[in-house]
């Protein structure tokens, strides 16, 4: 028989959300078990947001380095991964060990448990040989996986996930990365500015296609500029070994050759994995079902990318508190996402909040755009290399207010703070005329949008 005992709450997922979600909770003086397969802390410290935005800060160094001739002087840039793979270990993800995270969930009081967390009845959760009776609730936080195409040959091939390239300790001399989404594009540049020669395809038929067409434009363009190689409205129809190479076949009869093959073709979850079947959820969706209490039934909670409303952290730390309150019975805002911001950290950068142009149209919305070319600004001018960048408005006309913008440009991610701050508390766009912008400053170029926006 199954070994029986209870808590209060038990968290499946220790990722950013589930282990600030089980936290909370202890504080507040429940007895909270969490349950994690992996590391705590989840895949943004050890292999997503910290760790890649440190190789991309070092490619973003080399790049600055290479501007220098014609702006101040001459440099000579000799690439080395060897220290960012070292500050990776160092810094980021302590060599992948989750030990001091563990402790500080234990230090608010938790109990923590490593394994396989299941739900098989309301209520319950088996783990191994035991069962845990969840008294209050459980809340379900396992997050992603890598999504692998269905690609003849695929499987038969040793290949790279965003986890295998973050642990590189050394570069290929070649790469093909399969998707042209955040992971891809972002993971594509810092390899290329190290040396790597680098081919991005994409499916569709642009990169970055989630967000508007100005950025895929933007990214192909700095792509070609840096040899980055891109196809788009590409299909992959086999993947074999080539002696020493790893060869892809497209739909066009083009073959591609590489040392190393990326696939960075989304990211999924798996809701019969932590058995959400048992309290009825369809197992087959995409994401579980959340309301705007992060509710998914009676006594049952969800947060961060499982919930599909977001495959970012900042989504899941805001998920975290208004799933706490509601735990707790104490009252909360509902759930928001109307001005959910999304920053993809190339060099430019492809900061967006709301709605793209093509968002707010297909929800019937009559729709006024304006835009502000970054290197026209006084500050782009100044800029100058590295200055490619559009800054995008998107205006619900019935109602004067933004739905949407996009800041692409260096600094492209802090400019978009102001427009998140726009579309969240429904600023009138009259308003934001009104507003001074400092001089010459690269958030400046929303002035110039809203004059667009004007005419």
């Amino acid at each position: 028989m199954a070994e029986t005992w209870g808590a209060d709450v038990v968290v499946i997922g220790m990722g950013p959300g589930g282990e600030d979600v089980a936290g909370r909770l202890a504080e507040a003086g429940l007895e909270v078990v969490g349950v994690e397969r992996q590391l705590v802390g989840g895949e943004c410290p050890y292999w997503g947001c910290v760790p890649s935005k440190m190789m991309i800060r070092a490619a973003n160094v080399l790049a600055e380095a290479r501007r220098v001739p014609g702006m101040a002087g001459d440099a000579t840039v000799r690439p080395d991964w060897a220290p960012v793979a070292q500050r990776i270990r160092d810094e980021a993800t302590d060599d992948w060990d989750d030990r001091v995270a563990v402790e500080r969930f234990e230090a608010k009081g938790g109990r923590f448990l490593r394994g396989e967390g299941r739900i098989v009845a309301p209520g319950r959760v088996a783990m191994g040989d035991r069962e845990i009776e969840a008294r209050r609730g459980i809340v379900v936080a396992t997050g992603t996986h890598a999504v692998i195409p269905t690609i003849p040959g695929l499987g038969r091939v040793p290949y790279w996930t965003n986890r295998e390239a973050v642990e590189a300790k050394e570069l290929p001399s070649s790469l093909i990365v399969l998707g042209g989404g955040s992971v891809g594009v972002e993971l594509a540049q810092v390899f290329a500015r190290f040396g790597a020669e680098v081919t991005v395809v994409e499916m569709m038929d642009r990169l970055v296609p989630g967000e508007e067409p100005e950025a895929g434009r933007l990214l192909a363009d700095v792509f070609e500029a840096e040899g980055v190689a891109v196809r788009t409205s590409a299909r992959v129809t086999e993947v074999h070994r080539d002696g020493a190479r790893l060869a892809v076949g497209l739909d066009d009869g083009t073959r591609l050759a590489a040392a190393q093959l990326l696939v960075a073709t989304g990211r999924r979850a798996d809701l019969a994995a932590v058995g959400l079947g048992a309290v009825g959820v369809d197992e087959t969706r995409r994401w579980v079902p959340v309301d705007e209490h992060l509710r998914v039934t009676d006594g049952v909670w969800a947060v961060g990318d499982i919930t599909g409303k977001g495959a970012f952290t900042h989504v899941a730390m805001y998920q975290s508190p208004i799933a706490v309150a509601d735990i707790l019975g104490q009252p909360h805002a509902p759930a928001d996402y109307r001005a959910l911001p999304r920053v993809i950290f190339t060099d430019p950068e492809i900061g967006a909040v709301g709605a793209t142009e093509a968002q707010a149209r297909e929800a019937g919305r009559a729709v006024r755009t304006g835009t502000s070319e970054v290197p026209r600004t006084a500050r782009g001018w100044i800029h100058k290399a590295g200055n490619q960048g559009v800054i995008k408005l998107v205006e619900d006309a019935e109602r004067g207010v933004l739905v949407g913008a996009s800041a692409m440009g260096p600094a492209g991610g802090e400019v978009l703070a102001a427009l998140t701050l726009a579309v969240h508390a429904h600023v009138p766009t009259e308003r934001l005329r009104q507003m001074i912008y400092a001089y010459p400053t690269f958030h400046r170029g929303i002035e110039d949008a809203l004059g667009s926006l004007a005419g």
